[in-house]
């Protein structure tokens, strides 16, 4: 059965993920729905109440994403949040025009009277506005409840219905009562009962899978060695045991010592059937000579089924794949529910594989995002250095090369990342950043070798450091100066051919974590 769940309609907005994890950390289930969703399929959803999202657009400008008027007037609690507001708001005969001041940043916010959703918070307190809209003119059914200096409608309340909206965006951090507007939200208003925690939401996976799967029937598991896909199979694994056959496709991109950690936690600890395809060799000789980022990616892909298709083909009565896609590959691939997400990476699961392989697909963790993966890894007894790992790219080293990727080269970055992980570690900074790694620039740079000065064969290692929580954006770690002198000293001293290592201070967006 779902659980109670939060409906959020998606119109685009950048914060959209945000919500949904915000809803989740009050232990409450939130699904993310098309603006175009019908009452019977929220109904189908078990929802209890409805988060517009922000937007972009205008609601009055030429293709605004726009929602149903049943949907608004089927009686589920509603909090429109910035252009939800506005749209709500404007549906039940308020007028919205632009301001003749924009709103970017943290400004103050004061509270006009008590109200259930404002409640417990103080008269005055910083809010974070992100809009060129406002809602001008409220019909007789709202009153308005608090202002900012340049929004005197900053937050509604219908007299009649329990729909409430808030100009600003209470999902962020940057706004410190929206926690508790969100939890007045969902506890005072929709009825929520806080019980979309870890344990239910694993034995929910686990029942899942044992309703789907036959009994003569085998799962087969693409197992990476990081945390989606281990947590994959030690879902599956829990649900039905020896029907699950794991292959780990050692395509010689990877990190040090990757295919001994992989068959001893696997093989050794959890006694899966694994197997290890070394195909290595295959994929560098598909590779030589390529450049073109997304080249090498579809190269990868396409090696990578070829490869993935041998094994499985020896595997009796295998009809499913599992895979460990999580939300936010779904949106960065290109599928978001409003339609206008951009197609940012290739290299995620989502795209093709399961049509390729003709085997029905099992994606258990689709709807969770980072975060929650790690608590059910922990709660499946997951070792801490796995659950914890941080993220490694589908197409490994491959997107940390510039350039060609050669023998040569990939023993370099190989040996500057385990440089890098290897200072983190002891200095007690992995814990502290999300994703720490480096990245081999095609570019030579000026060195002093003996007496000399040499341009020839000296590469350019960059260490990029981030910190996240959803991976959705990021932004650089201010790390100490003197871990990154051990690890420039290091990596120069110790990997042959470079001579200078740089620090990557850019946030996403407007770049990515990685550099391909």
């Amino acid at each position: 059965m779902t659980p109670p769940t939060i409906a959020i309609l998606d119109f685009g907005s950048q914060y959209v993920q945000l919500i949904a994890r915000r809803i989740r950390e009050n232990h409450v289930h939130s699904m993310l729905v098309s603006p175009n969703v019908t009452v019977e399929e929220l109904r189908a959803k078990n929802t209890v109440g409805l988060v517009l999202s922000g937007s972009p657009m205008s609601v009055y400008s030429e293709g605004a994403p726009d929602c149903r008027q049943e949907v608004i007037d089927a009686g589920w609690p509603i909090l429109g949040i910035c252009y939800g507001m506005q749209l709500s708001a404007k549906k039940l005969g308020a007028r919205v025009e632009a301001t003749e001041s924009k709103e970017y940043g943290r400004t103050q916010f004061t509270l006009h009277g008590a109200s259930d959703l404002l409640a417990h918070i103080p008269e005055e307190t910083t809010v974070w506005m992100s809009h060129g809209d406002m809602v001008h003119e409220l019909s007789g059914d709202f009153e308005p409840l608090g202002a900012t200096p340049n929004c005197p409608i900053a937050a509604v309340k219908h007299k009649t219905r329990s729909v409430y909206g808030v100009q600003f965006h209470p999902e962020v951090t940057h706004t410190p009562c929206g926690a508790q507007i969100l939890r007045n939200f969902l506890y005072d208003i929709c009825g929520c009962a806080g019980d979309w925690k870890v344990g239910l939401v694993t034995e929910r996976a686990i029942a899942s899978i044992r309703d789907r799967v036959g009994a003569n029937e085998r799962v087969i598991c693409g197992l990476s060695g990081g945390v989606d896909s281990s947590v994959t199979a030690a879902l599956l694994h829990k649900a039905i045991g020896d029907r699950l056959t794991c292959i780990f496709v050692d395509n010689g991109l990877m990190r040090n010592r990757e295919v001994d950690l992989v068959e001893a936690t696997f093989r050794d600890h959890f006694k899966m059937d694994l197997r290890v395809a070394d195909a290595g060799e295959q994929f560098l000789a598909r590779l030589e000579g390529v450049i073109d980022p997304q080249e090498k990616r579809k190269i990868i892909g396409h090696e990578f089924i070829e490869v993935f298709q041998a094994q499985a083909s020896g595997i009796p009565d295998a009809k499913y794949l599992a895979q460990g896609t999580l939300y936010p590959d779904v949106i960065e691939s290109g599928h978001g529910h409003s339609g206008q997400a951009a197609n940012i990476k290739l290299h995620h699961n989502v795209g093709g594989l399961p049509d390729k392989l003709s085997f029905e697909l099992i994606e258990p963790l689709r709807d969770l995002f980072k975060d929650e993966v790690r608590r059910i890894g922990e709660h499946l007894g997951l070792p801490k250095e796995i659950v914890w790992r941080h993220p490694f790219p589908g197409p490994g080293l491959a997107v940390r090369i510039i350039g060609e990727i050669t023998r040569e080269r990939l023993s370099v970055v190989r040996a500057a990342d385990d440089i890098i992980i290897d200072e983190i570690v002891t200095s007690g900074w992995y814990d502290k950043i999300a994703q720490a790694f480096g990245v081999l620039l095609p570019v030579s740079s000026v060195g002093v070798m003996g007496d000399d000065r040499s341009y020839h064969g000296q590469s350019v290692i960059v260490v990029r450091f981030v910190e996240s929580t959803d991976f959705m954006t990021a932004d650089w770690v201010h790390v100490d100066y003197e871990l990154l002198g051990r690890i420039s000293t290091r990596i120069m001293n110790e990997v042959c051919g470079v001579n200078r290592v740089t620090y990557d201070i850019s946030s996403k967006p407007p770049a990515t974590i990685e550099w391909e």
